[in-house]
């Protein structure tokens, strides 16, 4: 017979290929008809909860990386807790409301304004309908196990309705009021806009230097030919100018430049001097911005008076140290002229043009920005012109439209922060934050944060619940916030507009501000961060498989003024406590040279397309395989090296399910105590590593997870005991003491590592479960691995380790003979080490077969002082010569026993002895190459 026949090689169907495109969508119809996510749950019921709530993507286009970085870390997050003794759901949300979708119908040349309310909302609807099943699509392919049958939407009836009952519940209390003050306005999208819906993006400004006759100086300042000078970047706001502001704690120069005299603050006057090109100028007064307050400058250009006020949040930063206030058009003016009781003034309309409020004919109807050179011309031309320049500087901008916002005062619906921002604090300090930087950020954007404007002038969203009376008084009652939620439960929120106010106010519904009983309507809608910040209460309250407040909010960094934010708000406003215990942030996804992914770069990369090429088990190994907490950089070259990972993972389970394939755990796997010391620590290291990976899934640290359980697999197993295990497995009778104590920790292996590697490479890990004899049908319904408490763990770790130190001194010492050209392989090696002392003890004390371990033919440990020739290493001396005799075709190792075994004079006598005890057949036939 043939030599072959008389090896144990190993032989499994698990194919070397992944074939993953193929093969990941035959296995996501399997679970999907097998209903695996509803088998998880059930066998995790009773068990303590775990709640990773969903924050909505908006349903817009198929997702991109940014998407699959963020759903498939919070599927290894919920897949590990199910696996790991929690009642761990994961509801998918959507965001569905709001411009986006607006935008999308107007490229298509729908017009809002001119169609029936009704139609158009349905017309969006249906667009996110559609949007969303091509997004659902995208995740379940990624392998993500979610409620995909059930999931939360915002424009669901229920989910409007309880949006309604927050609103409700936040006017009662009493943080809900109507103003007029300055905020983000979008001209591009005629529609006030969120702080989070706003980015910033560099744009060309004018720069101008304003002389503002002084018209009465309170008798400080002598008003011939004396001038308030301010800068501004505005120039279109001057028309609205009503005051100047100065610091009361500034000093102030009045400096003589010819026969004029300007007043400059002080700390500004070297720099203005050099901007405005002044030579010659003295300084002939000195005065305080205290002195300077209600004095009263003529404005440049039209016949009214502009008041000099005194305020803190003017700076010596840049500027002149005097500031040009219009009421409409800024936070601080509109804060200093509240408090010296001028009128709002903001005479710009919806689409960024002048009304005819606005004190220059000439400009009305003209658009802002064009207003910027009119303006400057009629300030050169009555000589206050000082000076026009321009400069690049960031600008705030639509994050839709990409076009500059202003600030603008109209009137609106507001949520009070002043009055809950102590409580929203207390709650972010008992939150936990990954990465801890977080909880400042956060802390610092509600501290410093105004009132959140809620309203907003568009149609495809939730309209604000709120009637008017005939005296125009707001009616927002318990009553009619309960009536209307229970008309959108059932027929959504298109409900506010094929209903009369009548029909839409509770039967009976009087109210003393309307005598003939006639309501109206309000027309805005509420901003789409209340929508996707009401999801607290409509998901994690409503649902019955899910709890509030939830373990954990898992998404981008941007959101910390985005949907952690919102959610923050209306929880703590409703509730009084937050709705997370927990914040995970993550970075942007970048290309390989560090830039935002974008079409106009050519720079994006599709997860579709790197599944069609390569698979979804690369981008989730990827995910797993970088820190998300920071931003992360992808591309085809960086998804190459991950999937020269992922082969390697595959390639050592294929070949632990190989040399396992004859291997029964019910019969033939060895107690650990009756297992070789070699292989107690090898499931001392396995043990560890499992309790590592635990650790740190506990931590959501999966990067960790992977780094380990890589590191365990190529160096641990792949170029170690497998390695060495090879003379084992194949040599030795099938049935030896040897051979099944190495398999049962080769099995062990394999199943603790398929379990601890399910979380993130779930379709692959589940290949390899299908060749496991476990009881389990699925990897997904098993439990991670039990810690074991091995007694001897310190014991084995300390002396394995010094000969692994030893091993690495051998392994140089190869290495060096092998550039020498003694050897090639390591089995060609005759080896004698002369080792230190303590290393001598080792060695003594550990009962193994070094040789073996070593992969060489031969070896000696020597005692006394080494030869000349041995070369020196860190715990001993080592000579290493070729070894001497035949090679044995059957071990392949160098032996001087071959021939001496008549019946089997080819083999060694080790092999001889193994052929005759298991192969009596081949004394008969004969042995044969």
């Amino acid at each position: 017979m043939r030599i072959k026949k008389t090896l144990n090689l190993g032989k499994t169907k698990f194919k070397m290929r992944g074939n993953l495109p193929v093969r990941e969508a035959q296995s996501q119809k399997k679970w999907e008809e097998n209903k695996l996510y509803e088998q998880r749950l059930k066998l995790n019921e009773g068990k303590p909860h775990f709640d990773l709530h969903d924050g909505p993507p908006f349903a817009n286009g198929n997702i991109h990386m940014g998407h699959a970085m963020n759903k498939i870390s919070k599927d290894i997050i919920v897949r590990f807790k199910n696996m790991n003794g929690y009642y761990a759901p994961f509801v998918p949300g959507w965001d569905t409301h709001g411009l986006p979708i607006e935008q999308e119908l107007a490229k298509k040349g729908v017009d809002r304004k001119t169609m029936d309310r009704v139609k158009y909302r349905n017309l969006c609807k249906d667009y996110a309908v559609k949007e969303i099943k091509k997004q659902m699509k995208d995740f379940k392919r990624l392998g993500v196990m979610a409620d995909w049958d059930h999931p939360y939407i915002t424009l669901q009836p229920k989910y409007e309705a309880e949006e309604i009952r927050i609103f409700g519940k936040m006017y009662e209390k009493g943080y809900i009021y109507k103003g007029k003050k300055p905020v983000y306005w979008s001209p591009s999208s005629e529609s006030t806009l969120a702080e989070a819906e706003v980015e910033y993006h560099n744009d060309k400004s004018p720069s101008i230097y304003i002389a503002f006759p002084v018209k009465d100086g309170k008798g400080i300042l002598d008003p011939k030919n004396t001038y308030f000078v301010i800068w501004t970047t505005t120039p279109w706001t001057i028309p609205s100018n009503q005051g100047i502001t100065v610091n009361p704690q500034f000093d102030y120069s009045v400096v003589k430049v010819g026969d004029k005299r300007y007043v400059i603050g002080t700390n500004r006057l070297e720099a203005v001097a050099k901007d405005l090109g002044w030579k010659d100028y003295k300084v002939v007064q000195h005065m305080k911005g205290t002195d300077m307050d209600r004095m009263v400058a003529k404005h440049p250009l039209y016949d009214q008076d502009s008041l000099v006020m005194n305020a803190m949040h003017v700076t010596a930063d840049d500027g002149t140290g005097l500031v040009h206030t219009a009421s409409g058009f800024g936070e601080d003016d509109f804060n200093v002229a509240q408090r010296y009781g001028l009128p709002v003034f903001s005479p710009i309309d919806a689409q960024g043009r002048f009304t005819k409020d606005v004190p220059d004919p000439d400009l009305v109807g003209m658009f802002y920005d064009d207003a910027n050179k009119v303006v400057s011309e009629k300030l050169k031309k009555s000589g206050n012109l000082l000076k026009l320049g321009f400069f690049t500087h960031a600008y705030p901008h639509d994050w839709r439209t990409k076009k500059p916002v202003i600030y603008r005062a109209t009137t609106q619906w507001f949520a009070s922060i002043d009055k809950i921002r102590q409580q929203i604090l207390d709650q972010i300090d008992k939150t936990k934050f990954i990465p801890s930087w977080g909880k400042t950020r956060l802390y610092n954007m509600i501290k410093d944060r105004g009132d959140w404007v809620i309203s907003r002038q568009r149609a495809w969203g939730v309209p604000l619940p709120i009637f008017y009376a005939e005296d125009d008084t707001p009616i927002v009652t318990p009553e009619t916030i309960e009536h209307i939620a229970q008309i959108f439960a059932k027929e959504g929120s298109n409900a506010w507009y094929t209903h009369t106010a009548k029909e839409l106010l509770p039967d009976g519904f009087t109210s003393k501000h309307s005598p003939n009983g006639k309501f109206r309507k309000e027309k805005d809608i509420l901003d789409v961060w209340f929508d996707s910040g009401s999801s607290h209460r409509a998901v994690l309250e409503q649902r019955k498989n899910l709890h509030f407040p939830a373990d954990l909010y898992l998404e981008g960094s941007d959101q910390y003024r985005g949907w952690f934010n919102s959610s923050l708000i209306t929880s703590v406003a409703t509730t009084g406590m937050a709705p997370y215990k927990g914040i995970f942030s993550q970075g942007f996804v970048l290309d390989d040279k560090g830039h935002k992914m974008s079409k106009s770069l050519g720079n994006v990369i599709s997860p579709n397309d790197v599944i069609k090429r390569m698979g979804a088990e690369i981008i989730r190994l990827w995910v797993a395989s970088v820190d998300t907490t920071s931003d992360v950089s992808v591309s085809y070259d960086i998804l190459q090296q991950t999937s020269e990972s992922y082969r390697k993972i595959r390639n050592t389970f294929r070949y632990m399910l190989a040399n396992t394939s004859d291997f029964d755990p019910a019969e033939n796997r060895v107690a650990y105590k009756d297992l070789r010391s070699i292989d107690q620590y090898m499931e001392v290291k396995l043990n560890d590593l499992i309790k590592d990976c635990i650790a740190s899934y506990n931590k959501f640290d999966f990067t960790t997870v992977y780094k380990k359980a890589f590191n365990f697999i190529s160096n641990d197993l792949s170029a170690f005991y497998l390695d060495f295990a090879k003379d084992v497995l194949y040599i030795e009778s099938k049935d030896s003491h040897a051979r099944r104590s190495m398999q049962t920790v080769i099995y062990d292996s394999a199943v603790k590592l398929d379990k601890i590697l399910t979380p993130i490479l779930p379709h692959t890990m589940e290949e390899v479960w299908g060749f496991l004899n476990e009881k389990e049908d699925y990897i997904q319904l098993a439990n991670m691995p039990k810690i074991e408490n091995y007694a001897n763990h310190d014991q084995l770790l300390n002396d394995w380790g010094k000969f692994m130190n030893l091993r690495t001194d051998v392994l140089k010492a190869l290495e060096d003979a092998r550039n020498k050209k003694l050897i090639g392989k390591s089995f060609e090696a005759a080896v004698t080490i002369y080792p230190d002392k303590e290393t001598k003890a080792m060695l003594n004390d550990l009962d193994a077969d070094f040789r073996q371990i070593l992969i060489v033919s031969k070896l000696t440990i020597a005692d006394g002082k080494a030869p000349a020739d041995a070369k020196q290493y860190a715990n001993a001396a080592i000579v290493i010569k070729h070894a001497e005799g035949e090679i044995c075709p059957r071990c392949r190792m160098i032996k001087t026993d071959i021939g001496k075994d008549s019946e089997f004079p080819m083999l060694c006598g080790r092999c001889a002895a193994i052929v005759k005890d298991n192969f009596p057949e081949a004394v008969q036939e004969g042995l044969e190459k």
